[in-house]
């Protein structure tokens, strides 16, 4: 971070103290070293997951029973989740949070729906008609991280759009705690959203499991949903040969564009609510106010003091940032270099550079859309594209579940409109089968 950075720094025994990293208009040559996410040698990483799911594509429900007990800390009989446990699972919710649970699957539910894809027949030449049809990938498999911080949210998220599609199986696995059990807020939200099968497994051999099938667990053809280190390593190579998967992902981050207009302790807290996701997740803000920089790193020393989860946001803060720029469009900039996976806009006039975001996973209009509703219950998907993958990837959409196949069909006008386009084109490829396929098809007419 070179001079840019102010000298102020994480005096960790004094909480009120507690500075984050503010960068003063660096220059353009350097945003790709400040923009950069922490990197992690994968080498040792990727050895240890293809021992894991070598041994659960082996040996089935066995092996993953067996790593059950040596990462979970459980022994399990099964692996299912039976109906007396999602019974029991429905009496320990309260009635404040399943209300909360149905009014977002609502929610989620009537965004997806709207994203249902309507195919037209288009006659391309005369005697020639194409049209795409919009299928649904039968199996799905969901992966829902338990750990500190359980997600039922992100079962809405995945299985409300899974249903919608209408994809037959929806299998999900999710790690039990060291009594064998399931977070209850997990499966009273897997019932909400029509979940097919439930399974006690977590981590690497939980995607094993899907990838390959086990005893208990169905073989699914893609596979969905967040977890650590070691998951997404998993996925990364189960998606070299058996199944696809949603998109790579790493820690969670948030951007906040915002300028004097901007609220400090708003987005104090936003940096904050994308911190406490763990120690790795990264929050940055982008700003055109020196000023509005101070301010929010008071901000959030004065918040971080108060939080539960603060050990663990005050670790993600080492990877965080308060970036200061010269003017608004060089905030956009560098925004879009970031492509982060959520973005705030708190400025002023946020609808006209809404229209200059082109890199973003999800994107928070205003001072009040703060990134916890599109977490919970805007309506809007929370599995997003992470460490710059916005780029190149949309995050989880009703399209995520389905396929599109192409038709055509040919009438003889169709052979005589393009049929002898597509024999000049066999011939030069040098592919003459190709060509003749197309031939007798004249010859008869």
């Amino acid at each position: 971070m070179g001079n840019h950075a102010d000298e102020a720094w994480f005096p960790y025994n004094n909480p009120l103290l507690f500075s984050m990293n503010i960068i003063k208009f660096p220059q353009k040559t350097e945003w790709a070293s400040l923009l950069a996410r922490p990197h992690r040698d994968a080498d040792e990483l990727r050895a240890t997951v293809k021992t894991v799911l070598d041994q659960v594509r082996e040996r089935g429900d066995e092996a993953v029973k067996e790593f059950e007990a040596k990462f979970d800390k459980v022994v399990l009989a099964s692996l299912r989740v039976s109906e007396a446990e999602m019974q029991e699972a429905d009496t320990l919710v309260s009635d404040e949070l399943k209300q909360a649970l149905t009014l977002a699957h609502h929610n989620i539910e009537k965004f997806h729906a709207s994203q249902k894809f309507d195919g037209h027949k288009v006659e391309t030449a005369p005697g020639v008609v194409c049209w795409q049809k919009s299928v649904a990938i039968e199996k799905v498999g969901l992966y829902i991280p338990g750990g500190t911080a359980p997600l039922f949210s992100t079962v809405l998220m995945l299985a409300t759009p899974a249903k919608i599609a209408g994809c037959r199986e929806i299998v999900l696995c999710t790690p039990p705690n060291r009594e064998g059990k399931v977070n209850p807020a997990i499966l009273v939200a897997a019932r909400i959203a029509g979940v097919s099968q439930i399974f006690k497994a977590g981590g690497v051999q939980a995607i094993g499991a899907m990838a390959y099938g086990t005893e208990s667990v169905p073989r699914v053809s893609k596979i969905f949903g967040p977890g650590n280190q070691f998951v997404m390593a998993a996925k990364q190579q189960v998606s070299l040969h058996e199944v696809a998967i949603d998109m790579p992902a790493g820690p969670s981050e948030v951007a906040v564009v915002a300028d004097d207009s901007a609220n400090p302790v708003f987005v104090a807290a936003d940096l904050l609510s994308q911190a406490e996701h763990g120690v790795d997740s990264q929050s940055v803000m982008f700003t055109d106010s020196e000023a509005l920089a101070k301010a929010v790193d008071s901000e959030v020393a004065r918040q971080l003091a108060l939080l539960p989860r603060k050990d663990i946001a005050e670790k993600a803060l080492e990877y965080s940032k308060l970036i200061v720029v010269h003017d608004l469009d060089e905030v956009i900039d560098i925004c879009n270099e970031y492509a982060p996976e959520h973005l705030i806009l708190a400025v002023k006039d946020y609808m006209k550079v809404a229209d200059r975001v082109v890199n973003a996973g999800s994107v928070f209009l205003g001072n009040f859309s703060c990134e916890s509703a599109g977490d919970y219950a805007s309506g809007t998907n929370h599995t997003l594209p992470t460490s710059g993958y916005a780029k190149a990837y949309s995050g989880v959409n009703l399209d995520s579940f389905c396929r599109k196949i192409t038709f055509q069909e040919l009438s003889a006008e169709g052979i005589r409109s393009i049929g002898r386009a597509v024999e000049v084109m066999a011939e030069n490829e040098q592919l003459d089968a190709h060509k003749n396929a197309m031939t007798v098809r004249i010859n008869s007419l």
